[in-house]
């Protein structure tokens, strides 16, 4: 437990598994909650939101599938089950609720898919997984809110459902840089390949 960090995941976890032929940009619960200051999931992520709508515009010239998600919940909480007893600023996501809305410049276009969930993973009890599957896509690119919960899960999520998984350091967002860079850190050794904002351009273009 007392080697460096970089020198110690190295010697088990230094693989990098590359891009997709076919990539999907997913826009995990960029919403208002963390952008107004107000509110308790205020977390001042302005620059991740503005990172992701740069990547969501070369995609969409690209003609990349992008799909935004965002949680809704019943008056009651009861549909979010234990995460909602857990989690109490869930409450924020109650349908109606102005916090759950989409931010300014991040009104979902006609032909981007929403999805709809009550827990962290974009995957779990929705239709992503077989939306991706019958569009032909293998790679799933990630950028969202926040990097330690909803980002996480779904990268774990994704990568248990087959697909190459890529989570886009700048376009996500925390409310603290610790459990940010260590959710960073950990999905790159284990579960997905973490790059820049520029390294996705960069493939994004090459398409």
């Amino acid at each position: 437990m007392t080697d460096d960090l970089a020198a110690n995941y190295a010697k088990a976890y230094d693989n990098r598994i590359g891009f997709g032929k076919k990539p999907a940009l997913i826009l995990v619960d960029f919403v208002q909650a963390y952008f107004e200051p107000e509110s308790p999931l205020y977390a001042g992520v302005d620059a991740a939101l503005a990172s992701a709508l740069r990547i969501r515009e070369k995609a969409r010239e690209k003609a990349i599938p992008v799909i935004l998600t965002g949680v809704v919940l019943h008056a009651s909480g009861l549909d979010g089950g234990r995460f909602f007893q857990k989690a109490k600023p869930l409450a924020c996501f109650t349908a109606g609720n102005p916090l759950g809305a989409w931010p300014q410049g991040l009104e979902p276009f006609p032909d981007e898919f929403v999805i709809t969930k009550q827990y962290p993973s974009a995957f779990f009890g929705t239709s992503l997984a077989p939306l991706l599957t019958s569009i032909g896509v293998d790679n799933v690119i990630l950028t969202g809110l926040t990097t330690s919960g909803c980002v996480r899960a779904s990268c774990v999520d994704a990568m248990s459902h087959g697909f190459i998984t890529t989570v886009v350091r700048e376009a996500c967002g925390d409310r603290h840089a610790a459990p940010h860079a260590a959710n960073l850190f950990d999905m790159n050794a284990k579960y997905a390949d973490v790059v820049s904002e520029r390294e996705i351009l960069d493939f994004i273009a090459s398409l």
